[in-house]
């Protein structure tokens, strides 16, 4: 096709269209500044707007030619659009060979969109409603557009609207104006004519002051409906006109006719076509303020009488009465002008026989949609989450209108729970769900005794696609099929959906349980939700399965998208798995064992297994404790526990056979860990050791300040040993007595040699003391004589250690010696309680009490394994012991 072909055809097409348009019947009137013209060829048909022409055209077939000219020049602006059923395409004038090479970037990939499950354009805006864009549908083997495929919903919207109930279509195109207008008219006729008084001066004149109020409040608060009052039977109405936006005029003049008619006769019961057929006597064009007002409500009032017709089988002769008469009463020269009001009445007369003949369920379609316009009128248009009267109150003058409508008390419960449940898919109000669930489960509990009731509710037949089968339902059937579709949405994904309002999971199953869940889409047959029944535990572990499924693949994209250098993906996937877990165990699982004991222990063992394949490869290549080691081992160590727990708890109540409730294979963990732990600390053994030499080495004695008199060397000495310690219980694995051993080694070996090199620069108490001189007496028998002292001849290196042992210096290593005995006993508690901590860590976070006590080794009470590693710090002690008595007697010598 040449470029520009398919765009010149369009115009050519749309334009013979508006030519057949303009001269139809449905157009009364083409004005121009000049004057009514009548020929076409005077007009060109190119520059008019099709859209303001349709609209003319249902308002009343009056058609100003230089607004229609304005409104195309403004449409002009925008590309030209076709929307299809398929999607929407527009015409580009430029020519893409000019347009320049195509991206280079691949395109995005196409978002899986979920499509209506019913096939019929519902008109009624309370039944317009959309699925889910981004969520993925998981589809057991029938539902709603299944795909039998399962993928992970990318980002969930808040707003899971649902399909819409499958009525059959409205033939003549009636708006949610127009049926909010006629909803709003069957019950003031029905209040009405049901002895009620519904016009007063004072409501006239409180009418005549709305209609010049811009803008609407909510009244939720203003009202007091008592339904046995008058005031409260005009508040009533005021409430559903405001929320339904009805003009203030129209109804003024609707109350006041039907106020008229009802002091004429004793009507009795009621029903929509003789509403509309005695109105059309009564109301003229002096009731209304304008043409245009008065000429749509007429062709509403048409096209409503027009809508019964259509929907039964009139034979020939009563179809064309139908036809005749209806064109007469749009005609606006023959209706409002030429007939007089016996001819009206006689053209009227004319179809209330054909439809007197009619069947109560003839135009059901049409009057469910008016009962549901009635019951959403209840509702705040400003705040959709609250009714703006009391319910109970309005359902009583609701009632009223039931004749009229053809409905039951069954025909009620399924359109008032189903305008509640989509009052919690739109707004979240959790108490819409429970009224719902109260209504549906009235429904549900209703014998099948085959009498009237339930005849008629089979004839009331809705259309319903499945897996593209077209099926024929009734309304109950309709309704619950609809309803368990969204729920299997819902909990095919429920870790998704009810990961916020964790609350709600519990009322959708509930739901689900009333409605049944679809087992054979061929024939949509529900089936109740019970665990006791094989079809029942076989959907909910389905659900189990595919949710667990959906958030371990969730859990899994997140990981990947926001790990770090720092941070593996298996850690942060372990530990977003453990959240599901804990929701699993607190949420979830106390909610689904009462209908399928099993879900806890499926749920634990599928997530071990999708976990545990992504480990499985990582373990094979540990070999030492690296930085994605310690990050990675500790979450999938956590992780094992929180999925045991979840298992053991679930084993209690579970109905599979005892070879199938072993404990969970754990994850080889303790057996890799173990090892590379070991090797860690001889690691740290030989740094700690190489950094307390350098730091004694370094070491001159000196006071750190006047408050502390001790080495510096001490300081750091423990600062080292404190960081291993905190290393070693901040690694969150598994550990037994061998790595405790190895902790307490190095604690040991790092003192000690601390402690042997300070022994070291002491010397021999003999060394400081003097020679004691010769004793001498006196005889006088005996010559004196100076007796020669033997000479003592000192080590250098002991020489040496002299000179360092001043009363300074010996003072900063006695407060080290006191510092050291004091820090070790801090540094014994500190190890016993983190000692204790694991192994309430192990045992599940155990809660004991453990209450402190001043003496040494007092948390090893609690540990008693403990106390026999702490049996190799006595020979620390003794170390410790023999440089004080040394250093003590130095200092005593040195100040004698």
């Amino acid at each position: 096709m040449e470029p520009g072909s398919l765009l010149q055809r369009y115009l050519r097409d749309r334009k013979n269209l508006l030519a057949f348009l303009l001269s139809s019947r449905f157009v009364r009137e083409l004005r121009t500044p000049a004057g009514p013209v009548t020929d076409l060829s005077a007009i060109d048909l190119d520059s008019l707007s099709a859209s303001y022409v349709l609209e003319c055209i249902k308002s009343g077939g009056v058609i100003d030619i230089s607004t229609a000219t304005k409104k195309k020049r403004h449409e002009s602006s925008y590309p030209i659009m076709i929307q299809s059923r398929l999607r929407t395409s527009y015409f580009l004038l430029s020519h893409p060979d000019l347009s320049g090479s195509p991206p280079s970037r691949a395109p995005p990939p196409p978002k899986m969109v979920e499509r209506s499950s019913s096939d019929i354009s519902c008109s009624s805006r309370s039944l317009g409603s959309s699925v889910d864009d981004n969520i993925a549908t998981y589809s057991d083997d029938c539902g709603p557009q299944s795909n039998g495929t399962t993928a992970t919903p990318s980002k969930l919207v808040k707003d899971l609207k649902v399909p819409a109930l499958g009525l059959p279509k409205l033939y003549t195109g009636l708006t949610d104006d127009d049926l909010d207008e006629a909803a709003y008219l069957i019950l003031l006729a029905s209040i009405a004519f049901s002895g009620v008084e519904i016009y007063s001066s004072e409501d006239k004149k409180k009418e005549n002051g709305i209609k010049h109020t811009v803008g609407m409040t909510s009244i939720r608060n203003e009202l007091d409906v008592q339904s046995e009052n008058f005031e409260g039977h005009l508040n009533f109405l005021h409430a559903i006109r405001t929320q339904m936006q009805i003009s203030a005029i129209s109804d003024a003049c609707m109350r006041k006719r039907l106020m008229e008619l009802d002091a004429k006769r004793n009507w009795g019961q009621i029903n929509v076509p003789q509403v509309l057929l005695v109105l059309l006597h009564g109301v003229f064009r002096s009731d209304f303020p304008s043409e245009k007002a008065y000429m749509q409500w007429k062709f509403r009032q048409v096209n409503l009488l027009e809508e019964f017709c259509y929907s039964a089988n009139l034979v020939a002769s009563e179809r064309q009465i139908c036809e005749s008469s209806l064109v007469k009463i749009r005609s606006t020269k023959e209706w409002d002008i030429n007939m007089v009001r016996s001819e009206r009445a006689k053209v009227l007369s004319g179809i209330g026989q054909v439809l007197s003949k009619l069947p109560a369920p003839s135009a059901y379609h049409l009057n469910i949609r008016l009962y549901e316009k009635l019951i959403l009128g209840i509702f705040d248009v400003l705040d959709d989450s609250h009714p703006v009267m009391e319910v109970d109150d309005s359902l009583v003058l609701l009632k009223l209108t039931w004749s009229a409508l053809g409905i039951t008390p069954e025909v009620h419960s399924v359109i008032f729970g189903w305008v509640l449940f989509h009052q919690f898919v739109k707004t979240g109000e959790a108490s819409f769900l429970d009224e719902a669930i109260l209504e549906l489960q009235e429904v549900a509990s209703s014998k099948d005794d085959g009498g009237k009731e339930e005849q008629y509710l089979k004839s009331l037949s809705c259309s319903i696609s499945c897996n593209g089968n077209e099926m024929k339902l009734s309304l109950v059937e309709s309704a619950f099929f609809l309803i368990s579709s969204w729920c299997d949405i819902k909990l095919q994904a429920y870790h998704l959906h009810f990961r916020e309002k964790t609350s709600y999971f519990g009322k959708v199953v509930s739901l689900l349980s009333t409605v049944g869940v679809v087992t054979d889409c061929n024939t949509v047959k529900l089936t109740k939700l019970d665990g006791l029944k094989a079809i029942g535990a076989r959907k909910l572990r389905t659900y189990v399965e595919r949710s667990i499924e959906a958030a371990y693949k969730e859990a899994e994209n997140n990981a990947n998208s926001e790990s770090k250098a720092s941070i593996h993906p298996l850690a942060l996937l372990a530990n977003r798995l453990r959240l599901v877990v804990e929701k699993e165990i607190t949420v979830f699982f106390p909610v689904l064992r009462q209908l399928c004991p099993d879900s806890g222990i499926i749920a634990a063992m599928l997530l071990h297994q999708y976990y545990g394949e992504k480990l499985k490869p990582f373990l094979k290549e540990v070999s030492k404790l690296s930085d994605d080691v310690r990050s990675v081992l500790p979450a999938a160590y956590s992780l094992d526990r929180d999925l045991t727990h979840l298992f053991t708890a679930a084993s209690k109540e579970s109905r599979l056979s005892p070879l199938l409730k072993e404990d969970l294979e754990h994850y080889p963990i303790v057996q890799i860990a173990k090892p590379i732990i070991l090797d860690w600390m001889i690691d740290q053994l030989e740094q700690t050791s190489e950094w307390t030499g350098r730091a004694f080495k370094l070491e001159d004695w000196e006071p750190i300040s006047f408050q502390q008199n001790l080495a510096a060397s001490v300081i750091e000495v423990f600062r080292i040993i404190e960081e291993t310690v905190d290393q070693y219980f901040d690694l969150n694995l598994p550990m037994d007595i061998t790595h405790l051993q190895a902790l307490l080694s190095i604690v040991y070996h790092s003192l000690d040699g601390y402690l042997s090199g300070l022994l070291n620069q002491l010397v021999e108490k003999n060394y400081l003391y003097p020679p004691v001189p010769p004793l001498t007496r006196f005889m006088e028998t005996v010559a004196t004589g100076k007796k020669k002292l033997p000479e003592c001849h000192l080590d250098e290196h002991v020489s040496s250690k002299l000179n360092g042992l001043t009363i300074s210096k010996l003072c900063i290593k006695l407060n080290t010696l006191g510092y050291i005995q004091k820090q070790i006993e801090t540094l014994e508690d500190r190890i016993g309680k983190s000692w204790a901590l694991i192994g309430e860590s192990a045992k599940h976070k155990r809660v004991s009490s453990i209450q402190p006590r001043k003496r040494r080794l007092s948390m090893v009470v609690f540990v008693p394994v403990v106390t026999k590693l702490m049996s190799c710090l006595p020979t620390l002690s003794t170390t410790l012991r023999v440089s004080l008595q040394r250093l003590s007697a130095s200092f005593v010598t040195l100040l004698a």
